[in-house]
Parts: structure tokens; C-alpha cells; sequence
């Protein structure tokens, strides 16, 4: 029962209670804002319980280090549940059955989410995101990727946002392709294994490594992670060439632009090319046999974008023939699983893919996706909603 008293002692501030309720206008919610003022918001139970339910959202998946800010960012603003309080399902269909009228996830407004949460309840597809209930309007992934949530799905429903996380991984995913560029070109990763083996560098051939300093680095996606790692490159210096649909405006004068019309320039340029665009259904294969085909002989690729941006059959093609000098791979098409065919390859250089795997990047992705949900509570928008929804940014 809502008593007067708990209505006094538990008083929602009337500015929230207006941004919250412009938020539901368009769902069908029996109030609008335009009938909430300071003379019937507190007084009013069932406006009370609607405003109160809407305060919840959800940890989906690991919050790891970010504990003590998230705590401090939700303190009388939302109700959070979390994985080791509620948020407990097992599987999908519990996750599903609890996201019911009655369940224990019903009502919340938004959720966080992290991508280990598809160990348990599987990726946010297209029958997730129709069994959540009307009230969710905002999912905050943690992660500059977001190809684990049906994105055309959530727009198909009118009604959910969703952010990503970019720029909190832009220097430790830059750096892991740095690192993917070294030990291609010097082979690094031959030689610790060798030595690890007791070989010392028997196996090993100068003429197969290579300097840094003054091959060309051809960038296939110049955004935060690749401009990041187009600095760090023209340090040696590389000559740094990148191709994206459009010119990068806020790019360097040394980094040289090659438009749709020059792509073939582009990749015969390259000594090496490093993949960095995200994984939509138009990018899947982007990077197949015309283009490695199209890169010089003994060049080399490094992706630490997504697995399926590249034709891995392609790939071991090049590698097999000699085409390709070398590559290093941080992401895969069916990761965990890595092909055993990569294994037989000296010259190929593989990371679990490590790209955010430091504590300092995992906590800033985990503010960043925090604050999305935090703004979308106060003011009904995200900062980085994704590109496919940008027409919702304001709500």
C-alpha cells in the first residue's frame, strides 16, 4: 500500500519526475508531463508506483571495476540490479521468463551490458530484444562493438536506444595492433616461441623482418582506435594512408586519404593493412580475396576489429601461396575458437583477443556505459547512441 507517509519519505525530485515521464509519453503510459506538477506528483499513488518502477535498471553481465562509481552515480536515481543480487539467470529462457509481467525484471527502464552476459542468457538478438517488456528504453553496451545486439531490432521497436562505448578503447586496442604490426614485421612472436623451445634463432631469417621505419600503413577505418594507432605509428615514422567512405576531418595532414575511387591505389600501397572498421551485415567479408589480392606481395594484415570483417578461407589462401608476408590476429569469426590451420603458419601471430584487456581501459568502458545509462535516466538521452540510430538521439 502506498501510505501518505511513504509518499512524503520517499518524494521523487518533480524535475526527474518529468524528465522520466517524457520519456514513457509515447509508450502509452496513462500520464504525461504535461499533467505532473508540484501539486499532484506526490500525492498521486499510482503516478508514485509508475515513477518508482521506472528507476530500475540492470548490471547484464560483469561490472569488474567500477564498483564504488557505480554506486555513487545511481544513489537516488535508481534501484540497480546486479548480477549477484537478481540478475542471476542461469539461461536464456529463465532470463526471458523473468523479463515477464510478474518477473523479477520486470519494470527496469534500462540496462547495462556486458558481453559476458551471452555466457549465460546468449547475445542480445532479435528475441530478446522483442520479449523485453515496453518499459526498457535504453541499453548501454560496454564496448566500442556492439554487433551482439540486434541493433535493426531494437529500432524495428520504436522504443529502445542503444550506446556503445567509443574512445575508452582507443589506446588499448591501438596499442595491440602496434603490437600485431611488431611482431609480424620482426617476428617477435617466431622468435619467443623458438627460444622458448631451446632453438635460440636457428629457425629464424632476417630476410623475412622487417623495420618499421618508413613502410606504409595503410588504415582500413580511421575512428578513435584507428586514428589512435595512426599517431603511434607516424612516430617511427610510417607513412600513414587511411580509406574510409569519407574523408576524416579531423585527421592529421600526414595522414593521407584514399576515397572509394583510389582503393585499389590504396591497398597497393600498403606494406601493412590494418583493419578497423565495425562489423555491420555490409562489412562482413569486406576484406576478401579481391582485396588481399590487391595488397603487394609479402604485405601483411593485422585485425583487431571483429573476426568476420575478414574471409578467414581467403586469408589462409594468401597465406598458403605466399601472397601474404605475414598477419596478426586478435579476433576471430566463432571466438573462443581459433582455426588450427592459423596454428601451422610461423609467420602468423595470434592474441586471444586481448584489444581492451587492461584494467584501466575496462574501467573507463565501464564509467562510459555507466554515464550512457545515468544521462539517459536524467535527460532522456545517451551520449553515444549508435550510428544506426542516431535519428533517436533525442527522445
Amino acid at each position: 500500500m502506498v501510505t501518505k507517509a511513504r509518499l512524503q519519505s520517499e518524494r521523487i525530485p518533480l524535475e526527474r519526475a518529468l524528465g522520466l515521464v517524457k520519456i514513457y509519453e509515447r509508450s502509452g503510459w496513462p500520464f504525461n508531463s504535461a499533467q505532473i506538477d508540484h501539486r499532484n506528483y506526490e500525492t498521486n499513488p499510482q503516478l508514485f508506483l509508475l515513477l518508482k518502477a521506472m528507476h530500475r535498471v540492470m548490471i547484464c553481465g560483469d561490472l569488474a571495476w567500477a564498483q564504488k562509481e557505480c554506486d555513487d552515480m545511481f544513489r537516488g536515481v535508481a534501484d540497480v540490479i546486479q548480477e549477484n543480487q537478481l540478475m542471476d539467470s542461469p539461461s536464456r529462457g529463465h532470463f526471458l521468463e523473468n523479463l515477464k509481467p510478474g518477473g523479477k525484471y520486470h519494470g527496469i527502464i534500462g540496462l547495462y551490458r556486458h558481453n559476458i552476459s551471452a555466457d549465460h542468457i546468449g547475445i542480445f538478438d532479435k528475441e530478446i530484444i522483442d520479449a523485453l517488456a515496453p518499459s526498457v528504453k535504453c541499453i548501454a553496451h560496454n564496448g566500442a562493438g556492439y554487433d551482439q545486439i540486434d541493433v535493426i531490432a531494437c529500432k524495428a521497436k520504436g522504443s529502445i536506444v542503444v550506446s556503445n562505448t567509443p574512445g575508452a578503447v582507443d589506446d588499448a586496442t591501438a596499442t595491440t595492433a602496434l603490437y600485431l604490426i611488431l611482431s609480424t614485421l620482426r617476428q617477435f612472436s617466431k622468435a619467443e616461441r623458438d627460444a622458448r623451445s631451446g632453438l635460440w634463432k636457428s629457425q629464424l631469417s632476417s630476410g623475412n623482418a622487417h623495420d618499421l621505419t618508413g613502410r606504409t600503413l595503410a588504415i582500413l577505418g580511421l575512428g578513435g582506435i584507428g586514428s589512435r594507432l595512426a599517431e603511434l605509428a607516424h612516430a617511427f615514422p610510417m607513412r600513414v594512408i587511411y580509406h574510409n567512405r569519407n574523408r576524416a576531418p579531423d585527421a592529421p595532414e600526414w595522414c593521407e586519404y584514399y576515397g572509394k575511387d583510389r582503393l585499389d591505389e590504396f591497398l597497393a600501397l600498403a606494406d601493412v593493412l590494418s583493419v578497423h572498421v565495425p562489423l555491420r551485415p555490409e562489412t562482413e567479408g569486406l576484406v576478401g580475396e579481391k582485396m588481399i589480392r590487391g595488397l603487394k606481395k609479402g604485405s601483411v594484415i593485422v585485425n583487431t576489429a571483429r573476426g568476420k570483417v575478414i574471409d578467414e578461407q581467403a586469408l589462409i589462401r594468401a597465406l598458403e601461396d605466399g601472397h601474404l608476408g605475414a598477419v596478426g590476429l586478435d579476433v576471430y569469426p566463432n571466438e573462443p575458437e581459433i582455426n588450427p590451420r592459423f596454428f601451422d603458419f610461423p609467420n602468423v601471430t595470434v592474441l586471444p583477443h586481448m584489444g581492451t584487456e587492461t584494467c584501466d581501459s575496462q574501467k573507463k568502458m565501464e564509467i562510459r556505459a555507466l554515464d550512457n545509462l545515468l544521462q539517459f535516466l536524467k535527460k532522456g538521452m545517451v551520449i553515444d547512441i549508435v550510428p544506426e540510430l542516431k535519428v533517436r538521439a533525442a527522445l
